[in-house]
């Protein structure tokens, strides 16, 4: 995670990158290129691919821009592609697949937003140069053309992209006025790339933020979701705390910057929260290595319901006490305001909720009792509240954090131990609902529920029973109603 910027690149690694990449899609934009030219027709492969072939960087999805009108576009993949869809015509873009290749090929074209429209208007270009002057940043506005490869580069990127710096291509307040999600795609870039961003954009950001509350809160929330899964998120949210956008699309976030004065004590709560999702980063190998924003975003909200816990006591410290199921109800609704599938909700808020669970069970002395309601509670997200909870330790004092994680530690021994003898993943009781129906002499009702949760607290307690003891501890709980 870089706390200053990357060096810069050297040109010569830049055009040796771009060099290996074209050969390497070669098959593809070659066969285009010729394709496209004999009929008349500018094909140039552009943005993104671009970008990444200068950084040395592949991919199999590739974007290309023509000066054929898409119907005229899908007429010359006929025959050559696996597979056609049309599903971005309306904005000049046809799809096709070719092996394993995926390519999007889209007419010269100009987005603009009416002031209080969330939606683009559309119009086909007519030249490359004025295609690239429309995009947001001038690493993203190169391009090769097709077949001859030969590079465009009208706005400087290339030297841009070596000095790891984002601009854009004409004035930021003109670009972000056309679409203001390029203030949040700023901030995404400097978090996937490891860039900085020059002051004037940084400035028109700041100026303009306010602008963002025109876009979709599904544009917003995919944005959001592929900066907080890039290699660097820090440099993204820090950029979106710093220049105001935050406050406007997770306002959670910039609300952890609580005040300190000299006579109470706490951590910056938000560099801590910071610090906490790069542990979690860097703990993710417990779930396969992949970017898992479920996990990323639980340590991102974990604690923000200490703004609205906080007290202050007499001997100087601070208290944040239920923190964690405030913070659990405060996420839920923010998610739910960006638009998040319920599966996603559900998941990251269990995880805030559950978040200080370990710590309340003391210094390690943890009962199989214990030991059971917190496998159950965490259920299919046991794995994300493990390097949550470790994540969440970060004190300076070495021998606080290891005595922490040794604790913990026998925490994940225990629990493993505890599932190999009794499936804790799937915890019952020893008797279902047909079996209380029928030893009770009742039909379904609320009283069968109650009669399966406390078999379930049993079982919590005690562990396995065997039906005889579980049969006989029903009656009895019968009998004392």
């Amino acid at each position: 995670m870089p706390d200053a910027p990357l060096p810069p690149l050297q040109l010569t690694d830049v055009q040796r990158s771009v060099a290996e990449e074209l050969d390497r899609i070669a098959p593809v934009i070659d066969e285009l290129g010729r394709r496209f030219a004999d009929a008349g027709h500018e094909l140039s492969l552009v943005g993104g691919p671009v970008r990444d072939a200068m950084l040395g960087r592949h991919h199999n999805d590739l974007d290309l821009t023509t000066s054929a009108r898409p119907e005229q576009t899908e007429r010359l993949l006929k025959g050559w592609a696996d597979a056609i869809w049309d599903m971005g015509r309306a904005f000049g873009t046809i799809g096709c697949r070719r092996g394993d290749w995926q390519v999007e090929i889209t007419t010269y074209r100009s987005e603009s937003y009416d002031p209080s429209s969330r939606k683009p208007d559309v119009d086909f270009g007519d030249s490359l140069d004025g295609d690239l002057g429309r995009r947001d940043f001038t690493v993203n506005a190169m391009a090769v053309r097709l077949p001859g490869r030969q590079v465009e580069d009208p706005y400087g990127g290339v030297v841009d992209l070596a000095h790891r710096v984002l601009r854009t291509p004409g004035r930021p307040e003109d670009s972000f006025s056309d679409d203001p999600l390029r203030m949040m795609r700023a901030a995404r870039f400097a978090a996937q790339l490891g860039f900085t961003v020059d002051d004037g954009v940084r400035e028109a950001m700041t100026a303009m933020a306010e602008r963002i509350s025109i876009i979709s809160a599904e544009r917003v929330r995919d944005e959001l979701v592929k900066l907080v899964c890039a290699p660097y998120p820090r440099l993204g949210l820090t950029l979106l705390v710093e220049t105001g956008l935050a406050a406007l699309v997770l306002p959670e976030l910039p609300a952890l910057q609580l005040e300190r004065d000299e006579h109470h004590r706490h951590k910056d709560v938000y560099e801590h929260t910071l610090t906490v999702l790069e542990q979690a980063i860097d703990l993710e190998h417990r779930l396969g290595g992949e970017p898992d924003f479920v996990s990323r975003f639980a340590a991102l909200m974990h604690d923000v319901g200490k703004p609205r816990t906080r007290r202050f006591v007499a001997d100087g410290t601070v208290t944040f006490h239920h923190h964690d199921v405030v913070g659990a109800k405060i996420t839920r609704k923010r998610m739910q305001a960006l638009r998040f599938s319920n599966d996603e909700i559900d998941a990251v808020g269990k995880l805030v909720e559950l978040h200080l669970r370990f710590h309340g069970y003391g210094s390690g002395e943890w009962t199989d009792s214990a030991v059971r309601r917190y496998v159950r509670d965490a259920g299919d997200q046991l794995e994300r509240l493990h390097i949550l909870t470790r994540a969440d330790c970060t004190t300076r004092n070495q021998r606080k954090a290891a005595r922490l994680a040794r604790t913990y530690d026998e925490l994940e021994e225990r629990i493993a131990r505890l599932s190999e003898q009794e499936e804790l993943a799937s915890i019952r009781p020893d008797l279902d609902g047909n079996q209380i129906m029928e030893l009770l002499g009742i039909g379904p009702g609320r009283e069968i529920g109650q009669a399966y949760q406390h078999l379930l607290e049993l079982r919590m307690d005690h562990g396995p029973l065997g039906e005889e003891r579980a049969r006989e501890e029903l009656l009895a709980w019968w009998a004392a109603r």
